[in-house]
C-alpha cells in the first residue's frame, strides 16, 4: 500500500489527475499499470494502458512519448509514425520520432523532407551513424552517387564507423552501377569484416552476378570452415554452385535503408543497448526485402531480453521455406522450456529431428530440455546422438561433454560421468565449471582428493568471483575435516551469491562444525528465507530447528552440492 501511494505521489507530480483518479480505470490507474507493464516489457498491455490514460488527457506530451516509444518497440508503425508528429511538436529533437518521420518522407521518396528529419536526430553517436548511413541511401534514391559519397564520408570522424561505411559504399555504389567502385569497396569490407555474416552475403552476391562465380564459391567456403556451420551461407554456396544467377542483395533504396536499420539492430544487441536494437529491428522490418533474417535477429533480441512469447511469435513468422525455419524451431522449443511448457518443446524438437535427423543443434537443445527437466536418461541419450555428429574435437565442444556427464552424475552413473567430463577437459584443459563439478565430484567421493582438490582451486583461480565455484573449495575443505579453512571460503561465497540456499546452508554446516551455533542458526533461517528447492527446503528446516548430528563428518544427509544450473 506504501508503494503503490508513492507511484501515485509520482504521478501526481508528473501531470494532473483528474477527479476519479482513485478508480481502476483512472489516469494514475492506467498510467501505474502501464509503467508496470512496460517494465515487465509487455509492450501490448502497457501500449493499451497508456492509450487508455491518453485518453483521459490527450495532451499530456509525457504520455504521448511514452505511448510513442511502446509503439515502436511493438513494430507498429502507422501508431508511432501519428505520434511521432505529436512528440516534435513539444520535443522538436526527439531522436526516435525525427527517425520514424524520415523514414515515412523516405518510403514516400521525399527524399529532402528525410534527410532533414535525420539531420535533427544527429546529436548523438549513434544518432550521426543512423542519420548518415540514411540519407546516403536517400541520395541513392535520388540517383546521386557523389552525394551519397560525400556524405558518408562524413562517418570518418568517428574510426568505430569503417565497417558501417565500407559495406554502404559498396552497396551504394552496386545499386548504382558503379562496378568498379563497388567492387573495390566490397574488398575493402571483406579485408575489414570477413567473418561478418552480412559483408560475405553481399560481397558473394556481387561477385556471382559479375561472372566471378568461382570466387565468390571461395568466399563463401572460407567463411563455412571458419564458422562451421550457417544455414544462409550454406544456401547461397549452393545455389553458386548450381550456377543459378541471384537478384541483387539490395535493389532498392528502401532496402537499403532497411539494411542499414538491420545492422545497427544487430550491432546494438547488447545488455546496455537492447531497447534500442529491439526498435531498430521493428523498424527495419517496414524496409527490408530481407524479411525472415531481420525477423530471426528480433526473435534473438526479444530471447535477450527474457521476452520469451515475443520472441516465439516473432520467430513463428519466419516462412516454411526459408532455410532460418529450422533455427527458428529450435529456438523456439528452448523458449517453450523457459516458459515451463516442456511437452511442446520436446514435441517442437522431436518436429525438426524428424525432417533433419543430423541437426545437431536439435539434439543438443533437446538434451538440455531432458536434462534440466531430470529426464536424465533420455538426455543421456540426446547429448550422444549429438556427440557423433561433431565434425571433430574443438574447444567449442567441450559443453556437450560437460552436459552429458552431468546427466550421467545424476544416474550415479559416477565411472561414465567421470569420463565426460575428463574428455570435456582434454578438449579445454582450463573450463571452471568442468573443474569445479568434477573436483567436487572425485571429493564427495572421497577419490584423487589432492587431484581433486587441486582442480577446484584452479577453478577458483579462474573464476574467483563466481559464489558457485568458491563454495565448491569450501565445501570441499569441509568434506576434508578442515573447518576453519571451509569457513573462509564459505563467507566469501555468501557474499558472492547471498540468495543461494544450499550456499547459506553450506556456511551454517561450517559454522556448527567449528563451535559457532548461534551464527549456524542464523544462516540456516537465511537459506530457509531464500524460498529452497523442495527437497533441499525439507533439511534445511531439520536444521534450523535442531542443528547438526553430533558426527564432525560430512553425510549426504547433511547437506548436497550447490550447483549453477
Amino acid at each position: 500500500m506504501i508503494l503503490r501511494s508513492t507511484l501515485v505521489a509520482i504521478a501526481m507530480a508528473t501531470f494532473t489527475i483528474t477527479a476519479h483518479a482513485e478508480t481502476d480505470n483512472s489516469l494514475a490507474g492506467n498510467y501505474l499499470a502501464g509503467r508496470t507493464a512496460a517494465k515487465l516489457r509487455d509492450t501490448s498491455a502497457a501500449s493499451n494502458y497508456f492509450a487508455a490514460a491518453l485518453g483521459e488527457d490527450p495532451q499530456n506530451p509525457v504520455l504521448i512519448e511514452r505511448l510513442f516509444q511502446l509503439q515502436l518497440a511493438a513494430g507498429d508503425l502507422p501508431a508511432a509514425e501519428e505520434s511521432a508528429a505529436k512528440v516534435i511538436t513539444f520535443n522538436s529533437q526527439q531522436r526516435m520520432a525525427r527517425i520514424v518521420l524520415g523514414l515515412k518522407a523516405f518510403r514516400d521518396r521525399q527524399y529532402s523532407d528525410a534527410r532533414a528529419n535525420f539531420a535533427e536526430s544527429s546529436y548523438t553517436p549513434a544518432g550521426e551513424l543512423t542519420s548518415n548511413l540514411l540519407s546516403a541511401w536517400s541520395y541513392a534514391g535520388e540517383g546521386s552517387i557523389n552525394a551519397a559519397m560525400k556524405e558518408l564520408d562524413k562517418l570518418d570522424l568517428q574510426e568505430g564507423f569503417a565497417n558501417f561505411k565500407a559495406l554502404h559504399v559498396a552497396l551504394i555504389s552496386d545499386y548504382l552501377g558503379s562496378n568498379v567502385r563497388a567492387e573495390s569497396a566490397y574488398r575493402k569490407a571483406y579485408e575489414q569484416a570477413g567473418t561478418s555474416l552480412r559483408v560475405v552475403q553481399a560481397f558473394g552476391n556481387f561477385l556471382e552476378r559479375n561472372d566471378k562465380t568461382a570466387e565468390a564459391i571461395k568466399i563463401y567456403s572460407g567463411y563455412l570452415t571458419a564458422v562451421q556451420h550457417n544455414v544462409l551461407v550454406e544456401a547461397a554456396l549452393a545455389s553458386a554452385q548450381s550456377g543459378i544467377k541471384p537478384e541483387p542483395f539490395v535493389a532498392t533504396p528502401a532496402a537499403g535503408a532497411g539494411e542499414v536499420l538491420f545492422s545497427l539492430a544487430a550491432a546494438m544487441n547488447e545488455e546496455q543497448t537492447i531497447d534500442a536494437a529491439q526498435i531498430y529491428a521493428q523498424m527495419a522490418l517496414q524496409l527490408s526485402t530481407d524479411r525472415p533474417v531481420t525477423q530471426s535477429l528480433l526473435g534473438d533480441i526479444l530471447t535477450d531480453m527474457k521476452s520469451y512469447q515475443a520472441a516465439n511469435d516473432a520467430f513463428e513468422k519466419i516462412p516454411t521455406t526459408s532455410p532460418l525455419r529450422t533455427y527458428a524451431d529450435t529456438e523456439i522449443a528452448i523458449n517453450l522450456q523457459r516458459l515451463d511448457q516442456n511437452k511442446s518443446a520436446v514435441e517442437r524438437l522431436k518436429t525438426v529431428l524428424a525432417k533433419d535427423s543430423k541437426n545437431l543443434d536439435a539434439w543438443t537443445s533437446l538434451g538440455n530440455i531432458y536434462r534440466v527437466n531430470n529426464e536424465n536418461e533420455n538426455a543421456v541419450a540426446a547429448y550422444t546422438e549429438a556427440i557423433k555428429l561433431l565434425p571433430e574435437k574443438g574447444s567449442g565442444n567441450w559443453q556437450l561433454y560437460y552436459n552429458r556427464g552431468i546427466a550421467h552424475e545424476h544416474m550415479k552413473a559416477f565411472d561414465k560421468s567421470e569420463a565426460d567430463f575428463r574428455e570435456a577437459l582434454n578438449i579445454s584443459a582450463d573450463e571452471p565449471s568442468v573443474l569445479n563439478y568434477l573436483g567436487y565430484a572425485l571429493i564427495d567421493r572421497g577419490q584423487k582428493l589432492d587431484e581433486a582438490i587441486g582442480m577446484v582451486k584452479r577453478a577458483v583461480d579462474l573464476r574467483p568471483n563466481d559464489g558457485y565455484i568458491v563454495d565448491s573449495l569450501g565445501w570441499a575443505y569441509y568434506t576434508l575435516g578442515d573447518y576453519e579453512q571451509a569457513v573462509g571460503y564459505l563467507e566469501r561465497a555468501v557474499d558472492l551469491a547471498p540468495y543461494d540456499a544450499v550456499i547459506a546452508e553450506h556456511l551454517g554446516d561450517a559454522y556448527w562444525r567449528v563451535g559457532r551455533k548461534v551464527e549456524a542458526g542464523f544462516q540456516y533461517q537465511h537459506a530457509k528465507d531464500n524460498h529452497p528447492e523442495a527437497d533441499d527446503a525439507v533439511r534445511i528446516e531439520a536444521k534450523v530447528k535442531n542443528g547438526l548430528t553430533d558426527s564432525p563428518k560430512a553425510t549426504a544427509a547433511d547437506v548436497k552440492p550447490a550447483v549453477k544450473k
